[in-house]
Order: C-alpha cells, then structure tokens, then sequence
C-alpha cells in the first residue's frame, strides 16, 4: 500500500491507537491532520466543542485543499448510570457520535475521488459492563452511523467501522488468564488496528462499505460458562 500524498484526518490521534494510525499512514506517505486534546504537533482541540471542529477543519482545508481520509477515533468518557450527570452523558455521545457526524458534514464537499471514512468502534457496542452506559452508548451509536453515511455518501466515500476488543496501549505485559482468555492467547496492540485502517483505505478494500469488523482476538465468540474450562463466576 502507498498513500503518497493523500491526506488523512485522524481524531484522538496522540496517543494509543490513534497515534498507531498516524504513524501507519505517514509511514505509508500519507500527511496527517490529527486533533488531540493532548499535545500534538498539529492541532489541540476539544471535539466535542462545534467552534473547535470549524477551526479545525478550516485550518486543513487551508494547508491540503481536499481530503482522502477521516479517521474517528477519539474515544468518548466512560460514566455510568451511578455516575454520569447529564452534561457527562451529553459530552460523551459529542464526542463519539456528533462529532463524528459534523467533521463528515464538514468535509462533505471536500472528499477526494476514492475517499474512505473509518469510525472506530468497540467490542462494548453489543456488550457492557456496569456502569459503562456512555461510552457503550457512543460505540453502537457511530456503529449505526457507519452505515447511515455509507448509504448516503455511496458513490463518493466508503463508510466502515471497526470495533477493536482489548488492545493494550501501556508498557504492561498481559500474561497468563489475561491473554489466554483471547482465542488467539494474547491482549491486542495498536498496530492490529490500525493495520486494518490502512487496509480499509486502500483500494485493495475498495468492495466494502457500510460494514463494521470486529478486531477482539475472538474474544467475543468465546461462550463462556460457570465451572467450565476453568471459568468460575464470583459476584463478589
């Protein structure tokens, strides 16, 4: 795959798997775009905030004139029913759905020819824990979305999703239950996921659309019983 000179637009790009998928696409030629409310050398931003996203894409459509790729991966905060206050819970969907759907908005008219869209995902868009209700919220949301815009952008952009399990972002190793409970027998990094963006953009992917794939080491197909395989339930 080569992406010299195209461009790609990456959300919550500075670090973990965003900035793994910055560093794919620029070592494939690509220029980056990315917006981090963290350090970057690019652009700090909140995405949640309307005014941000307009500067933000003003300032690439400046310096670029079009785009090839937007990459949505900032994730939105985790709270729960015990703990999200309703601007927590509106802050959250910004983040992982609206935000999303206004950088598309924004973008619309600037796609190049062969351009792709990637909205990041979770496995926790059909599966919880407790108490994760914003973020699972968020993460089946820009599932859905992914579709809605594939339809309406058919033609112009391909629209897919991927929605990564467990992916180790630290310096921690993961050994032992922790991997083993993957079918694969380990934790997944960064580069799993965003070997599969750049795969998803690239013309080699070009009879896709619309779909959402799965990057959990086959986690979420394990079934799981009490006393079975050494799988015990422990309320406490």
């Amino acid at each position: 795959m080569c992406f010299k000179d195209k461009v790609a637009v990456i959300t919550g790009g500075a670090s973990g798997i965003g900035k793994a998928i910055a560093d794919s696409f620029e070592s494939l030629g690509a220029r980056v775009a990315v917006i981090d409310i963290k350090d970057n050398p690019y652009f700090v931003g909140d995405i949640s905030d309307r005014i941000v996203l307009e500067k933000f894409t003003q300032k690439v459509l400046k310096e670029f004139g079009k785009i090839d790729f937007l990459i949505n991966n900032a994730p939105p905060t985790m709270l729960g029913l015990e703990d999200a206050s309703y601007e927590g819970f509106q802050k959250s969907l910004s983040i992982g759905i609206l935000a999303p759907f206004y950088l598309t908005k924004l973008f619309n008219k600037e796609f190049n020819e062969g351009a792709v869209i990637i909205n990041i995902s979770s496995s926790r868009d059909n599966q919880s824990q407790p108490n994760t209700e914003s973020y699972t919220a968020a993460k089946g949301g820009i599932k859905a979305l992914t579709h809605a815009l594939a339809i309406t952008l058919q033609g112009r952009v391909r629209v897919n999703s991927i929605s990564p399990g467990w992916i180790n972002t630290t310096s921690t190793a993961y050994e032992g239950p922790d991997a083993l409970q993957h079918p694969v027998g380990n934790v997944g990094k960064p580069s799993d996921v965003a070997n599969l963006v750049t795969f998803l953009c690239s013309t080699k992917a070009s009879f896709i659309t619309g779909e959402n794939i799965r990057v959990d080491g086959g986690m979420s197909k394990l079934m799981i019983y009490h006393n079975d395989f050494g799988w015990t339930y422990n309320k406490d």
